[in-house]
């Protein structure tokens, strides 16, 4: 595989300073051309010790707006990044869009150092692999430019580097123990290389292999392929643009066509919305919304269970136990007043409530994921999520802020993004609170009655009331989709307050209890 860049390729100074200046020229245009587009682009550097990935890296930042550009490179994770998921301080250091990503000994670099050194096999190294093509995945699938370079050096002349590195005396800190340890190790490296570039390269998010060897050459080859990639994904971005502009304007021709044809079969006039529409028994339908408490048992509950929490809570504080808590449900469902009622039993150093409205221009500017991993707390914390990532498939979906393709492809991201952090070791537990639609009329008009309460009525809240079928059809697709066995929903029957408030804490110690033992 790697042969092609072991050919002594150069390029001459005269012929590298003849092409440089326009290109640089052109690498400045393209920058402020990106500004204004809606995807950022995230650019990889990995390869053989010595073969130039931090020098062009460098460059790149030379010739470029830095103010443009996010530069990262990773060593060993520090205690924060330890006490989350692997892949949290990769997400955070995502550049928005318009903007540029560097990224130098990043996600790659452990699984592969883990191969080469034979702490994993073959099969841990191939599912960690997977994990980062899904990763990769989830960014070009939202539109960003992801461009790969290995950069490249035969076990000759990576020695042969090595030891100039070694004699200059400005130079001599680049090098260390580590490297000539694995410069002896160079054909496991190179074995469990190969193997990830088979296993990651793909249409989205290609492997480009770069011979380090000459500088010029290096630069060459590097700077114009994310020239020439660039220019291509900002055409594509263009034409897909304008081609979903027609497909959504013909679909929604083809909708108003066959809603006049229901309207018309069902004996009411076009353009009233009144066509009869044959809908499946949802599985929230299936609950019984009769169950609560009297206040005397309320009470009594409420304090068990308190109290059962606060115990559980301070060991998985003492064991670095996470839990990540998900509250979700119609308007008025009482999701405030059951996390008010769950964070009294607990040290209020020990948790974060976010309460999630619409994204921020920051929040927009990036993946709809990033806000939510930027939130996760440390070791032996609660993150309580007042609404989460589900707004994707529920008001984006209905709402149409998310194009279909863009919804249904989220089920599977939010799998993905819960599963790595159950395999983090994270308690994760997910709450849909149901009420009725007759319970809902009823608080939303106790509200406008109640001084104190009369601010979390909106006219979004009626508007929404309108579209009751259309949410619940979304929450029944959600709850089929992303109710997984480490990951299940719990359905909060939350026609009576005590009940569903009482019915939290208990759900949230009982998955304390299975996690700690």
């Amino acid at each position: 595989m790697f042969r092609t860049a072991e050919l002594g390729r150069t390029v001459s100074k005269e012929d590298f300073e003849a092409v440089a200046d326009t290109l640089r020229i052109e690498l400045v245009d393209l920058q402020q051309r990106l500004r204004g587009c809606d995807f950022p682009v995230v650019i990889l550097f990995a390869g053989v010790d010595g073969a130039g990935k931090s020098e062009t890296m460098n460059l790149l930042n030379e010739w470029m707006d830095p103010r443009w550009i996010v530069t990262r490179a990773y060593g060993e994770p520090s205690d924060e990044e330890r006490e989350r998921p692997v892949f949290w301080r990769y997400w955070r250091d995502l550049p928005p869009k318009g903007k540029m990503g560097l990224f130098l000994s990043a996600w790659y670099s452990q699984p592969l150092l883990d191969r080469a050194w034979g702490r994993i096999d073959e099969a841990r190294f191939d599912e960690r692999l997977n994990r980062i093509a899904a990763f990769e995945k989830e960014l070009a699938d939202d539109g960003a430019l992801v461009l790969k370079f290995w950069m490249h050096l035969g076990k000759k002349e990576q020695k042969k580097r090595l030891k100039a590195l070694e004699k200059d005396p400005h130079e001599s800190w680049r090098v260390t123990d580590r490297d000539w340890t694995h410069w002896e190790m160079y054909e496991d490296f190179i074995t469990a290389s190969e193997r990830l570039i088979v296993q990651t390269s793909m249409a989205h998010a290609p492997w480009q292999i770069v011979e380090g060897l000459d500088p010029r050459y290096r630069a060459l080859t590097v700077l114009t392929a994310i020239r020439d990639a660039a220019l291509r994904h900002i055409e594509a971005q263009q034409m897909r643009k304008r081609l979903v502009s027609t497909l959504d304007a013909r679909e929604k021709k083809q909708a108003a066509q066959v809603e006049a044809a229901a309207e018309e079969a069902a004996g009411k006039p076009a353009g009233t919305g009144a066509a009869i529409l044959t809908r499946m028994p949802s599985i929230l339908s299936s609950l019984d919304m009769t169950r609560a408490y009297d206040k005397k048992d309320y009470g009594e509950h409420l304090q068990i269970q308190r109290a059962r929490l606060n115990g559980l809570q301070r060991r998985a504080r003492a064991e670095g136990v996470s839990s990540i808590l998900v509250f979700e449900g119609w308007d008025a469902a009482g999701k405030g007043g059951a996390i008010r009622r769950l964070t009294a039993g607990l040290d209020a150093r020990d948790y974060q409530v976010i309460p999630v409205a619409a994204p921020t221009d920051e929040e927009r500017a990036h993946h709809y994921l990033w806000r939510f991993w930027r939130h996760l707390s440390r070791a032996g914390r609660v993150t309580i999520y007042d609404r989460s990532w589900y707004g994707r498939v529920l008001v984006e979906r209905v709402e149409g802020f998310a194009a279909q393709e863009e919804w249904k492809r989220a089920y599977s991201e939010i799998r993905d993004f819960e599963e790595q952090l159950i395999e983090h070791g994270s308690v994760l537990v997910k709450f849909w609170f149901h009420i009725t639609k007759e319970e809902q009329f009823a608080r939303f008009k106790a509200r406008e009655e109640i001084a104190y309460k009369k601010w979390k009525l909106t006219d979004e809240d009626w508007r929404n009331r309108e579209r009751w079928d259309d949410y619940e059809a979304a929450v029944n697709e959600m709850i089929e989709r992303t109710s997984t066995h480490p990951a299940p929903w719990t359905l909060v029957e939350a026609n009576d307050k005590r009940w569903a408030r009482v019915k939290t804490i208990e759900t949230v110690c009982d998955a304390l209890e299975r996690r700690l033992g």
